[in-house]
Order: C-alpha cells, then sequence, then structure tokens
C-alpha cells in the first residue's frame, strides 16, 4: 500500500506519530504521504550541531516555536516562530537551538526516499 491510501481522511495529531531520538537532544517525527514529507524535530540547546548537505533536493525548513540560527554555508539565519527558509541542494546547513524548546519542521518534496522506512512508521501505527 502507498503511503497516502493510509493517510488518506485520517486526521493525525504530532502526538500520535512515533518519535525518535536521534541523538542528545534532537528527537524527530516523520509524517510522510507518496509526495511530500513533513520532519518535526525538538531541539535542545547545547546538542551536537552535524553540519550536513543534500545533493539532491531543497529543504525548507520552519520554525514552529523557538529561536534558532540556521547555517547555510557557514552564514548563519536567525530564525523565530514562523520563520522560513529555503536551503538550497548542495549546501552545507545546520541548526543552532537557541531556547527550548525550539521545534523545527523540514519539508521535502519528494519525500527523502532515506527516510522511507521511517515514514512507514506511523502508516504501521494506524493500520493497528
Amino acid at each position: 500500500m502507498e503511503l497516502s491510501e493510509a493517510l488518506y481522511r485520517t486526521v493525525v495529531n504530532w502526538d500520535d506519530v512515533p518519535e525518535d531520538v536521534i541523538r542528545p537532544g534532537v528527537r524527530r517525527r516523520v509524517y510522510s504521504t507518496d509526495e511530500v514529507m513533513l520532519c518535526w524535530h525538538s531541539l535542545s540547546v547545547g546538542m551536537d550541531l552535524r553540519p550536513h548537505s543534500h545533493a539532491d533536493f531543497d529543504q525548507l525548513a520552519l520554525i514552529l516555536q523557538g529561536e534558532a540560527d540556521y547555517y547555510i554555508d557557514d552564514v548563519p539565519h536567525r530564525m523565530t516562530a514562523g520563520s522560513m527558509l529555503l536551503v538550497p541542494a548542495g549546501a552545507e546547513h545546520y541548526i543552532k537551538p537557541l531556547t527550548e524548546p525550539c521545534i523545527n519542521l523540514d519539508v521535502f518534496a519528494p519525500p527523502r526516499a532515506d527516510y522511507g522506512d521511517i515514514a512507514r512508521k506511523l502508516t504501521d501505527v494506524l493500520a493497528q
């Protein structure tokens, strides 16, 4: 079954989405259809920063709560609740939370293939 089929006409709260602890100070929940992926990150001040890049896709970052500096190619961008920033494919980036909790929602279209197993966790929960 495709991801979208399991989600059509289904109300889902972020609290219902399985959460993974990525590393100390970073927790992630993933909601994904076949066309778009949302990654909810709860971030703590002092978390281990991990600069990285994605060669194949852009990333739209949205701060839902708190304040952070979002770095793209070593340039900091101050973000607060409601701020959005488009990270171009191939650009090195990372986020440094300045307040807690800092909630960052990343949007990927199309969905990240490397998060496929994570995305299916929600549909598995809904099927129970």
